[in-house]
């Protein structure tokens, strides 16, 4: 939606690309036992190039709502500063073209493109199954990340409130959580997050891309404005919520110029740390980006692709553990050097943005079954239900 305070920025869409969408096609998952690939037959010479895609049918985003059978993942990863993660979407409506969690729909037997972006699985027992999980006598806390892999504020969300029942069963047993958005949404839950953080149970992560709002709405075509989000961070801070500037990723010639300049607004707006992860282009999300290169930035593609790689050991991506946030070599110091300088002029520097979150206060949820409601029952705080 847009801001009533902000002017709607109109853009044609390049050759192949869809309005208000961030990939270019419905490119094939890579557990597709079939591929299909366009082939021009020399039929449609007349057409000019992007007509077929300003002319096909608009695309609506479709809400499926899934009953989720488990709802925490974890992992061990030495480079992602939490172990437990909590996404209550699956696909994500603000298309960001560079998202690492597309491949995922390749499981669904879904497109990593386009269906990625319009076909939004909604775990609607999210709140029900964490409150199971945490009432587990074997449940031991550590800070929740909500909203990795899919933004936990998308659209959706809004009629939905899905992220804010999530909210609601963490603050009911004093659960340590981070977030991470795009959307100026979460807005809506300061209520919930800044008594929260006043007890170091809250801290929160804006991922501000690039300050070209024409850029931005190519490259994350549905999510708040660069402007928005400065201003979501401002309003965090003021609410007392500890707020992170996350600039992810950068690209090279294409947001990498904006980085000392991201790093200023993000802490004139508030922002009380930083940090940075250079692109990655794991499974389809290469092709993909590719082919939203070659419809914005033609003019520029080969050479980001030829920097990617330089930093990425000759090929597009690297998953080694230290190597996949940072890439490695000449260009990729030279990244982290302007970002620790530019951090170092405002007396700050990099850091894990849910440091300091505090798992003791926790206490585990009461659940009680139908029908038992005496004090009793009610007494007991472990989540353990009687036999009789």
């Amino acid at each position: 939606m847009v801001d009533q305070e902000e002017q709607p920025i109109f853009i044609q869409p390049a050759p192949g690309a869809r309005k208000g969408r961030g990939a270019v096609s419905n490119l094939q998952g890579r557990y597709e036992l079939q591929a299909r690939e366009r082939f021009d037959d020399g039929w449609d010479e007349h057409e000019e190039a992007g007509d077929a895609a300003a002319d096909a049918p608009r695309l609506r985003t479709q809400i499926i709502h899934e009953t989720a059978r488990s709802i925490l993942s974890r992992n061990a990863s030495p480079d992602i500063p939490f172990g437990v993660s909590l996404n209550p979407y699956r696909g994500c409506e603000h298309g960001c073209i560079y998202c690492f969690a597309r491949p995922t729909h390749s499981y669904l037997g879904l497109s990593p493109g386009l269906d990625f972006e319009t076909r939004i699985y909604a775990k609607i027992n999210a709140a029900e199954l964490l409150r199971q999980e945490l009432a587990r006598r074997t449940y031991q806390p550590e800070p929740i990340a909500l909203g990795v892999n899919t933004d936990a504020y998308q659209p959706g969300e809004r009629a939905l409130r899905l992220t804010r029942g999530v909210l609601e069963v963490l603050r009911e047993c004093a659960h340590p959580v981070g977030l991470i958005s795009k959307s100026s949404l979460i807005e809506r839950d300061i209520d919930l997050l800044a008594p929260m953080a006043e007890r170091s149970l809250a801290a929160t992560a804006i991922t501000l891309t690039t300050l070209d709002p024409v850029i931005a709405r190519t490259l994350e075509p549905r999510a708040a404005s660069p402007e928005r989000r400065l201003r979501t961070i401002r309003t965090l801070a003021a609410a007392g919520i500890p707020v992170s500037v996350s600039i992810a990723p950068v690209i090279p010639f294409v947001t990498e110029p904006d980085l000392e300049r991201i790093v200023a607004a993000a802490f004139d707006a508030g922002a009380t740390s930083a940090h940075y992860i250079v692109l990655r282009l794991p499974w389809e999300v290469s092709p993909l980006f590719r082919e939203w290169l070659q419809a914005h930035f033609p003019d520029r593609a080969q050479r980001v692709m030829n920097r990617i790689q330089e930093m990425r050991g000759g090929k597009d991506y690297d998953s080694a553990f230290g190597n996949r946030m940072r890439g490695e070599g000449i260009w990729a110091d030279l990244i982290r050097q302007r970002f620790e300088k530019a951090v170092a002029r405002y007396g700050r520097r990099g850091s894990n943005r849910f440091k300091g979150l505090d798992s003791s206060q926790f206490r585990r949820p009461v659940i009680v079954p139908a029908g038992r409601t005496s004090p009793r029952h009610l007494a007991k705080n472990d989540g353990q239900l009687d036999l009789f």
